[in-house]
């Protein structure tokens, strides 16, 4: 089953879809091992990880393209991607659509906020026009030619221009046929269970440690009404924390003894999330084939 299939599957089963960030491809294997049924490529990750900067919108389209079809590449279930803006207007917003699919990512998102944007719980962000979003998503729904293919419609509209603005935005991107909505930095409990009897389309919420966002429940989130819950920063956010750990302990200790029996895995079980065993099993297959 094709990716992308598979989500509008689980999209129309009961109960939510939760899926934690991946920046890598490490991280997404372990996401998948742990049984989660889908994966999300966090923005905020992949510009941290692959180059080296915040999320500010220095992440370009090839760099977050590249790192979203090598996650997809080595998982089985569903990736849904972050895609920024687009990466310009309505040529830009198709040849990504084009190219994510091409690259068997099975959704994206595209947001309101105008160029360079940034991460969506960081603040003075700014939005386009809702007309130039319209004419975004619709470029994105012509652009795809995997009907399955999921068009996410995120505004960022909430911290700039406030409620009234928020839905107005976001009634006019369903109307232009964005399959799912996703409201950043929602506020506050109440606003969050307002949301989703509000729209004919599936919403996600936004789990952001240390953001903006209530730190809500999954399953207080599948009561209110959302249909996928994403994680973005957890793993990289926990990992990054380890690791500061693990460099002042070399740098103070000169070893890492005290690390190895409760903080670290061993080489062996890192190499097996990566599929070491039957990787080793189907080389020693090919060796004995006779010549």
């Amino acid at each position: 089953m094709k990716a992308s299939t598979n989500l509008r599957e689980l999209l129309k089963g009961d109960g939510i879809i939760a899926a934690p960030g991946a920046y890598d491809c490490l991280t997404a294997r372990i996401i998948e091992r742990e049984g989660f049924p889908a994966v999300y490529m966090t923005g905020a990750g992949t510009s941290l990880s692959r180059i080296g900067y915040p999320d500010l919108g220095l992440a370009t389209a090839s760099e977050m393209l590249a790192n979203a079809a090598s996650i997809a590449a080595c998982v089985g279930v569903p990736v849904i991607s972050d895609a920024d803006t687009g990466y310009g207007d309505v040529l830009n917003v198709q040849r990504t659509v084009r190219q994510y699919e091409q690259a068997g990512v099975a959704a994206l998102h595209i947001e309101d906020q105008a160029f360079p944007k940034r991460c969506g719980h960081l603040d003075d962000k700014h939005v386009v026009p809702v007309g130039d979003m319209v004419r975004k998503i619709r470029a994105a729904v012509e652009a795809r030619t995997d009907p399955d293919f999921v068009i996410i419609a995120r505004t960022d509209a909430l911290a700039v221009t406030g409620w009234d603005d928020t839905v107005r935005r976001a009634e006019a991107y369903v109307r232009a046929g964005a399959d799912m909505l996703f409201v950043e930095a929602v506020r506050t409990p109440e606003q969050a269970e307002s949301l989703p009897g509000m729209f004919d389309v599936p919403l996600i919420y936004n789990y952001v440690e240390t953001g903006k966002s209530p730190l809500l429940p999954v399953n207080e989130l599948a009561r209110m009404g959302y249909k996928m819950v994403i994680y973005p920063v957890s793993a990289l956010l926990t990992a990054t924390k380890a690791v500061v750990d693990a460099v002042r302990v070399l740098r103070t200790d000169g070893g890492t003894d005290n690390l190895i029996e409760d903080r670290m895995v061993s080489l062996t079980d890192c190499f097996e999330i990566a599929g070491l065993t039957a990787m080793l099993a189907t080389d020693a297959r090919f060796a004995s084939v006779e010549t």
